[in-house]
């Protein structure tokens, strides 16, 4: 199979996935005759292909998808008037400090809120797959260690971690990530996203409240049994 052609498969593949698409199956689709570095190749040509127009090719961290561009939100949503159910803010914020200070415990989150957690919230985000128990801190008790998933990141549009905005001195979350959450909201823009859901209007205040603490993401040094195989933050092989 030529090059153009590779290309043409992989393209309709993509096109028609309903979920990010890691390089495994883009392997399965060529029965393994090529390798990753040489679809890595074919990606970055088919994202080439598609600049300038109303539809991208992102790299997130369960995979590849095409997605619409956010510029054109604002008309896509037209065939989606209907405003969906909005998270708290409690939410917001127990999201907020598992995704800058993972892995945390709920004691953790306790401590930084001030409040207690309540187990309907951290339902509320693991039943939307955006946080996960990894493992257990060796403490009295072996509370459960929270962390982010690759949904988490894919729902942001994002492929690390490393990539969420970055606090200011003061402890400030820049808006771009209480935004991208609501964003992300859109079917359309989004297809496995965030689907019906959307952030309360005062989510990046709520997130600033509760992020008075420093990034990068760290475990602080602190000892903990995995709950199961280490979850990547890269774009699945």
């Amino acid at each position: 199979m030529n090059t153009q052609d590779a290309k043409r498969v992989l393209e309709a593949a993509l096109i028609c996935a309903q979920q990010p698409m890691p390089l495994s199956e883009m392997r399965a689709l060529f029965a393994d005759e090529l390798g990753p570095d040489a679809l890595r190749a074919l990606l970055d040509e088919l994202a080439r292909d598609w600049e300038g127009r109303g539809v991208e090719l992102v790299a997130l961290a369960s995979g590849w998808r095409f997605q619409s561009r956010p510029e054109l939100r604002e008309f896509l949503d037209r065939l989606n008037p209907e405003k969906p159910p909005r998270y708290s803010r409690a939410a917001m914020e127990t999201l907020a400090i598992i995704a800058y200070r993972q892995p945390v415990t709920r004691g953790d989150i306790e401590d930084i809120r001030g409040v207690t957690v309540s187990s309907q919230i951290v339902k509320q985000l693991e039943e939307r797959g955006w946080i996960d128990v990894i493992g257990y801190r060796e403490a009295p008790g072996r509370p459960a260690l929270y962390a982010t998933t690759p949904q988490f990141l894919d729902d942001l549009g994002l492929s690390h971690l490393e990539q969420l905005p970055l606090l200011d001195d003061q402890g400030t979350v820049p808006a771009a990530l209480a935004a991208g959450l609501s964003e992300s909201s859109d079917d359309a823009q989004m297809p496995l996203a965030l689907a019906s859901q959307e952030v309360a209007p005062d989510a990046d205040a709520a997130l600033a409240t509760a992020l008075t603490l420093e990034h990068p993401i760290a475990s602080e040094g602190r000892e903990f049994i995995e709950a199961g195989p280490a979850t990547s933050m890269e774009p699945q092989a």
